[in-house]
Order: structure tokens, then sequence, then C-alpha cells
């Protein structure tokens, strides 16, 4: 008698990744809206960190379960951990702005709209990972780019505290755009991991 084997199902685990960073443009977007004076946006960004937070974890039961992925396990975990780390940075810089009792000025608004941009860059980046070309790794340079600018807008914000006079609303709105760059820097490391997948694959 002839055996027969099967392979087991094999888990989207790009696809998964690729709803992560969904769900974190949306997340970035909502932190756009919110440091542009948009409340109620923060809890829309609390939202989707939550959200990603839980596809972070089903891409991990994937990684286990998968027979192969499209690229080594190991970038796709690391992708995904890194990615979740920009959104929990989104998260943090809303509740500690709410906690200080201080809403957001012109420039959170503006690094939080390249923030935005380089969130919609690396999106750009894992949705084409796999693709023949360079792509993503021109996404992953233009995503660095923009973490670029937010340096040029914390020095131009941190030089305005100078102006203030309430020591209290100086330290906390400096302590607010130190982590709104951090956000910035962890983008760059997400765009660093693309570039070392893509060359890993070629």
């Amino acid at each position: 008698m002839r055996k027969h084997w099967f392979l087991p199902e094999n888990p989207d685990v790009l696809g998964t990744l690729r709803e992560q960073a969904d769900t974190t443009v949306e997340g970035a977007a909502a932190f756009a809206a919110w440091a542009d004076g948009e409340a109620a946006q923060g809890a829309a960004v609390r939202a989707c960190e939550h959200r990603a937070d839980a596809l972070r974890r089903r891409l991990s039961d994937e990684l286990r379960q998968a027979f192969s992925t499209p690229i080594d396990q190991e970038d796709l975990f690391t992708l995904a951990e890194r990615l979740d780390v920009v959104l929990n940075g989104l998260k943090n810089v809303v509740r500690d702005a709410e906690a200080y009792a201080v809403a957001p000025d012109a420039p959170m608004a503006r690094m939080a709209a390249d923030i935005e941009a380089g969130v919609r860059h690396l999106h750009a980046a894992l949705t084409h990972l796999t693709d023949p070309g360079d792509l993503p790794t021109r996404e992953a340079d233009a995503a660095v780019a923009c973490e670029r600018r937010m340096e040029e807008a914390y020095r131009e914000a941190m030089r305005g505290l100078l102006a203030l006079g309430d020591l209290r609303e100086v330290a906390a709105r400096g302590e607010l755009y130190r982590r709104t760059l951090e956000v910035g820097e962890r983008i760059t490391r997400v765009a660093d991991r693309v570039w070392y997948a893509v060359v890993k694959e070629a």
C-alpha cells in the first residue's frame, strides 16, 4: 500500500508581519493627528498598540509552526519585535503627555509628521520585502531620512525651550521631545534590519 505524506499547512508569516505594519501605520497616523491637536486620537494610538501586540504574538506562534518561511525566521521575528517597539514608543509619548498635563505643540507635530512618513516608508519596505530589485532598501533609506529630519526639529525645539520661563514646562516638554525623537531612532532600527534581511537573502 502506498503511503502519502502531507506537509503541514504553512502559515502566512509575511502576511501577518504586513498586518502588523498596517496597524503601525494606522497608529502613526493617529499619533500625528494627536500631536496636531486632536486629543481624542490618543485613544486610537493605544488601541493600535494593543492590536499590534496581538499580531506580534500571532507571528511568533506562526514562526514556531512554519515548515518554511519566505525569509529567515530570525529576521521576521526581529522585524516584528522592532516594529512593535515603534508603536510602544508612540503610546508612551501620549501617556506621558497626559501624565504631565502638557498638550503637544508645533515641534512635536512636526516630528510626528516625520514619524508617520517614516512608518509609511517601512510599510512599503515590508510590503515588497521579497520582491526583486532595490525597492525595499530604498524605502528603508527613506525611513532613515525621516529620522534625520526629526533630529533637526528636535534641536530647534530644544532651543525654543530657552524662551520659556516655567521650569516645570521646560522639563516636561524637553522630556516629551526626547521621547518623540527616540521613536525616530526606533524607526531607523527597523530600517537597518530590512537592509540586513535583504542583503542576507541576496
